[in-house]
């Protein structure tokens, strides 16, 4: 009776199976369920990979392992000596969490979920499989686990607090991107990964609260000298004097506010703006008259207004 070499009732968070006899028959029965991929491994090296089917085993389909065979003598002889893993090509979910550090070294604690699958059975098998002698799925899901987590740290490591929190989308897209690279190097495909959970210590969630308000605050000066330079912008050749006082005042976080600019008012001969204590003008050299009695000058603008009067009528500068 020809040997029957199968993975039977393989339950479904199983990745791989071995085949526990390791003497191989020529002529043996290799049976391949859908989903899955049987690797031929021997002396350390994996050789030749079986998809979906019943395979009668000969040199014609191993020629792998025929060729290492040949060098031995007899090797036409049966049976020879190979390990047969089974492989599920089936996508499958894995927790991770891990404990890392960013680019100020604030200490990170996160948790989620990943997707893989098999994509290269002979990779996988070489690389994972007989390279980390995990022959059992709890070893293997063990070992995708410290794997992914150390790619994690080294990914996160990259960013500021700052970033990782405000965004973390992107944050996890970039991690994603990173360890899928590094999934694929061990013969596997990284389907998706999630970032369920992700904190630091309450030392860093003040420092955290803290930058997010100045961002905040530092956006909303931005977009304030955006306006600003917007209204400047409509009134040509007047705005530029009040627009190189206006900008660094509004840019300027901290600090004693500056000292406000003198008030300016217009001659009447040649509408010249010249300081409001000038009595003759800068420009044409007319001589400036006084405010009429009962009036007096606008601190701002320059123009005359009532001595009772509360706000200017021109600029509406609230007077003393």
């Amino acid at each position: 009776m020809a040997q029957v070499i199968e993975w039977k009732n393989p339950g479904p968070e199983d990745v791989i199976w071995r085949y526990p006899v390791e003497d191989i028959t020529w002529g043996a029965q290799l049976i391949v369920h859908e989903y899955e991929a049987a690797v031929f491994f021997r002396d350390g090296k994996a050789y030749d990979v079986f998809g979906p089917g019943r395979h009668t085993l000969t040199t014609l389909n191993l020629p792998l392992l025929t060729a290492v065979l040949s060098r031995i003598a007899g090797y036409r002889e049966t049976p020879f000596k190979a390990t047969v893993i089974f492989v599920s090509t089936r996508v499958f979910a894995g927790k991770y969490g891990a404990r890392a550090q960013t680019t100020e070294l604030a200490p990170l604690q996160v948790h989620g979920t990943f997707w893989f699958k098999v994509e290269d059975p002979r990779l996988f098998v070489m690389e994972v499989v007989g390279g980390q002698n995990a022959y059992a799925t709890s070893d293997v899901n063990n070992y995708l686990r410290g794997f992914l987590n150390e790619k994690v740290i080294d990914e996160l490591s990259r960013y500021d607090l700052l970033t990782v929190f405000t965004k973390l989308d992107e944050t996890s897209l970039a991690t994603k991107n990173a360890i899928l690279d590094a999934f694929r190097r061990i013969g596997l495909d990284l389907t998706d990964l999630r970032f369920e959970g992700i904190d630091t210590t309450p030392e860093y969630r003040d420092r955290l609260f803290w930058l997010k308000q100045t961002q905040a605050a530092e956006v909303l000066r931005m977009e304030t000298v955006k306006k600003a330079a917007e209204e400047l912008g409509k009134s040509p050749g007047a705005a530029l004097g009040a627009g190189m006082v206006l900008i660094p005042q509004i840019m300027t976080p901290t600090g004693p506010a500056p000292t406000p600019a003198a008030a300016l008012i217009i001659c009447p001969s040649c509408s010249a703006r010249i300081p409001a204590t000038s009595k003759f003008c800068l420009e044409c050299g007319a001589k400036i008259a006084a405010p009429p009695a009962g009036t007096k000058n606008c601190p701002k603008c320059g123009h005359p207004v009532l001595a009772t009067a509360k706000f200017c009528p021109e600029c509406g500068q609230e007077l003393q």
